[in-house]
């Protein structure tokens, strides 16, 4: 079955140029689109897709809103890929924060784009390294809301999970945590789902903004 794609940006052309790549694949299907945050609203009751790719600065409801309203509730299947020009959006934390599946910088590659929607698809995150970067950036800069109050979550994690927590922040693939660590990909991913669980977190885009929030990884930090 193809994977159903609602594209949202307020700009016809920019919303072209995307349904033209999306429907030159086999496996990948644009059902609707949509110029606002009300219309993505309507559009994903009506037509049901499994990813939203979501602009964030629209005029009337903006990205940031509807991500929220179609992350909130207990019926809520779709999953949102946010597209920015991230260095002018302060709003791309925020978006994350309301449920965000990961983000894309609108100038990326037709390959990269297709190859976020299959993973977010597949119920994983996309927080590529290079972005992952952009938004320790903003951290440094004060573009981004300041952490929350220390998390005793934390607490609950061992050592090695925060070991993995840690650099999953950072941007690394399992295969890149476990040669970091010298365990094998698969001990990671069952650190990664345990960590997950315990800390009652979706995916890895959640447990990233968890690890600043809590400390464990700090701005401008690599390790």
């Amino acid at each position: 079955m193809s994977i159903r794609v609602l594209v949202v940006d307020d700009q016809h052309v920019v919303r072209a140029g995307f349904t033209a790549i999306i429907d030159g694949e086999p496996d990948l299907e644009v059902v609707g689109q949509a110029g606002d945050g009300a219309e993505a609203l309507r559009a994903v009751r009506e037509l049901r897709p499994d990813v939203v790719l979501m602009d964030i600065r629209m005029p009337g409801m903006d990205g940031l809103t509807a991500t929220r309203e179609l992350t909130g509730g207990p019926e809520a299947t779709a999953r949102i890929l946010v597209l920015t020009t991230f260095h002018r959006d302060e709003y791309v934390y925020g978006a994350l924060r309301a449920g965000a599946s990961g983000f894309l910088l609108k100038d990326c590659d037709p390959q990269e784009l297709v190859d976020a929607i299959r993973t977010v698809a597949e119920g994983a995150a996309m927080l590529a390294p290079a972005v992952t970067r952009r938004l320790i950036d903003a951290f440094v800069s004060g573009t981004v809301a300041p952490p929350s109050p220390a998390d005793d979550r934390l607490d609950l994690l061992t050592q090695r999970e925060r070991d993995v927590l840690f650099h999953v922040a950072q941007g690394l693939s399992n295969t890149e945590v476990g040669a970091t660590l010298g365990i094998g990909t698969a001990t990671v991913k069952t650190h990664v789902n345990a960590i997950l669980t315990k800390l009652d977190l979706r995916d890895r885009v959640q447990a990233t903004i968890f690890a600043y929030d809590a400390g464990l990884v700090r701005p401008g930090q690599r390790g």
